[in-house]
Order: structure tokens, then sequence, then C-alpha cells
């Protein structure tokens, strides 16, 4: 009987791993505006694939997990109209622009622990992908 038990729950784990790789398609609204909601916590972005359309309006909903590490969302990508350093609170904040050429553009966390290696250096970095 406990295989039975086992085999589901380690099934289960295993979506949920696979799931976090797969590009978050960012659906364009009624109004044309793309919305997407993105977390950061403790050495992640979720979601870490964002993928947008060109020349869209696009709003970021941004916001951290945790308490005591402080948390940053950069892209620095001024040949896309992209150029956001954010630092993040718990409350949700809003980042609205239009990306204005196809590519792919890393964004990360810039903060760096004292004593420690970087968050970014530790895997909180994503890539924000825009298509036609």
């Amino acid at each position: 009987m406990k295989p039975i038990i086992v085999s589901p729950l380690l099934m289960f784990a295993t979506v949920a791993v696979c799931a976090d790789g797969v590009p978050f398609i960012v659906p364009v609204d009624k109004d044309g505006a793309q919305r997407a909601e993105v977390l950061g916590g403790d050495y992640f972005f979720k979601p870490n694939h964002i993928v947008v359309k060109v020349n869209q309006p696009l709003e970021l909903l941004v916001r951290k997990d945790g308490w005591f590490i402080t948390h940053s969302f950069v892209i620095d990508a001024p040949e896309a109209g992209i150029k956001i350093n954010e630092s993040l609170s718990h409350d949700l904040k809003t980042i609205a622009f239009a990306p204005t050429k196809v590519g792919s553009y890393p964004f990360y966390c810039e903060k760096k622990p004292p004593f420690l290696a970087s968050q970014r250096g530790k895997g909180m970095e994503g890539v924000l992908e825009v298509v036609e």
C-alpha cells in the first residue's frame, strides 16, 4: 500500500519541478495591455521566463517574498526601451512600459547581502523574452 501512496507524491513533485521551467506567456487583455505578476524571493524569481509581445503595453506587478533580505528587479536594455531598477517590497508595484525590440533581456536582483554572494550569482535572475 505504501508504494501506491509514495508514487503519486513523487509524480506530483516531478510535475511541480518541471512546471517551473516552463515559459510564462503573458496574454494580451481586452484593453491591449499585457499584465504579469512577478514574485522575487530568496534566490529566485517566479516566473523566471516571461514571454511578451513587442510594442504592446506591459505591466509587470512585482513584489518580494520574505522579510529580512532586500530584493530588486533590474532590466537594463535601453535598446529595447527597457530601463528598470526597482526595489521590491511586500506591496505590489506596477512597472509599465512597452518593449520596442524583439529579443531576450535578462532581469535580475542586484542586491548583495554583506559577506555573502550576490543574489544574481546565486540564481536570482530570469529572462524577459520579447516576440512578434
